[in-house]
């Protein structure tokens, strides 16, 4: 079998059956893509539901005949097919062969192979895109607080020389990309739809400045319609070909926490940035956390770069207040403060009897609150430098 054979036979598999089907990609590598192809033309699927699904589409054409056009087409818009055996193939999607979902009721969920074939536009090699990427993902309808966090998110990755990876639609995955573009970066739309077919149409400007500087990627050939099954085919590859998927947003039923939970399944880092509680647009958010332990809470970069970079290298600090004098004083010194009054002075011998410790200890600890200039010493003995703020106990 040629290159070029292999190649249109993929093409045409995914035409007969829509990516992901698990009896078509065990027919390939059992068979070789090409010999997969002649065996289901001749009516030998291994199952029904194969059989009817490939009886169907042969009644729209011949698949070898859509594939060579398919394939002339994506020549002339200045697009590339890229499948297993090139370079640029990004090996991490083959991890689909182990991913299995603990609910699949649904064929969507069931059908979660790795993709025979990816359709790229854009320069960049397609493996050298993706090898540090993380995936920004959420609700089409965010809020402000959500698209401020995701431009944040994705314009912080980018700077720091990571990929941006989401699905091109309207609300996080919009600000995601627009976060990275802005930063300068690479920034990756896995679409549902053919790669020169922007959906929705309100983002061309935005599709056309992805593939200008970063990159445009679909399993379904130039002129695919975005049928609404496809953006749940696609978010599997959203969630293998990335090292972690940050949630930015979700709604209780969301496609973006099925590659939240696809992620999940095949041991990606998942990482959830919490909303309101009232808000209607956190709750599938809030949910993935309750119900997943492995599910990592992030409120922004610094958490994102810890979840997926190198141990060790992006550690987050600790949250911390902001810095005050008073965090230098020990539990003495602090005491020693507190009993000085508000307004006027004291001497040291009553400043040690309040405090309840010795003289000589009152005047080391003096000395310090001096040199830190909280206290200041005067002729009758020792004032505040400025009123303690006393909130619950704390100076």
């Amino acid at each position: 079998m040629t290159d070029d054979e292999d190649r249109l036979a993929r093409v045409a598999l995914t035409w007969l059956a829509e990516p992901g089907t698990r009896s078509v990609h065990r027919l390939v590598g059992e068979q070789g893509a090409a010999g997969a192809l002649d065996l289901l033309l001749d009516g030998g699927a291994p199952d029904e539901q194969l059989r009817a699904a490939v009886a169907a589409r042969l009644g729209a054409g011949d698949p070898r005949g859509v594939a060579a056009e398919a394939l002339a087409r994506a020549d002339r818009l200045g697009a590339r097919l890229v499948v297993p055996r090139d370079d640029e193939w990004p090996r991490r999607v083959g991890d689909l062969r182990r991913l299995v979902l603990p609910v699949a009721d649904r064929k969507v969920d069931r059908e979660t192979a790795p993709p025979l074939c990816f359709w790229v536009r854009g320069g960049w090699p397609l493996a050298e895109a993706l090898d540090r990427s993380v995936a920004v993902v959420g609700a089409r309808a965010a809020t402000g607080y959500g698209v401020h966090v995701a431009t944040e998110i994705g314009y912080g990755l980018a700077d720091r020389q990571w990929t941006v990876v989401s699905g091109g639609a309207f609300g996080i995955d919009s600000a995601a990309h627009r976060g990275a573009l802005s930063a300068g970066g690479v920034t990756v739309a896995v679409l549902a739809c053919g790669v020169d077919r922007p959906y929705p149409m309100g983002n061309t400007a935005l599709f056309d400045r992805i593939a200008d500087t970063g990159l445009l990627v679909s399993e379904w050939p130039p002129g695919a319609e975005p049928l609404r099954p496809r953006f749940l085919i696609r978010n599997r590859v959203i969630a293998a070909a990335t090292r972690g998927s940050v949630l930015v947003e979700a709604s209780a039923r969301s496609g973006a926490t099925q590659t939240m939970r696809r992620a999940l399944a095949i041991e990606r880092q998942a990482m959830v940035v919490p909303g309101p509680v009232t808000s209607a647009m956190s709750v599938g958010a809030h949910e993935l956390l309750r119900e997943y332990p492995k599910a990592r809470l992030v409120t922004g970069l610094p958490h994102v770069l810890e979840e997926v970079g190198r141990i060790g290298d992006d550690l987050a600090e600790p949250a911390r207040g902001p810095h005050r004098p008073t965090d230098l004083l020990d539990d003495e010194a602090a005491l020693i403060r507190e009993s000085l009054p508000r307004r006027g002075t004291l001497g040291v011998d009553a400043i040690a009897a309040r405090a309840g410790v010795d003289v000589r200890t009152a005047m080391r600890k003096l000395s310090l609150l001096e040199e830190l200039a909280l206290v200041v010493r005067r002729a009758d003995g020792y004032a505040l430098t400025q009123p303690p703020v006393r909130r619950g106990g704390d100076a």
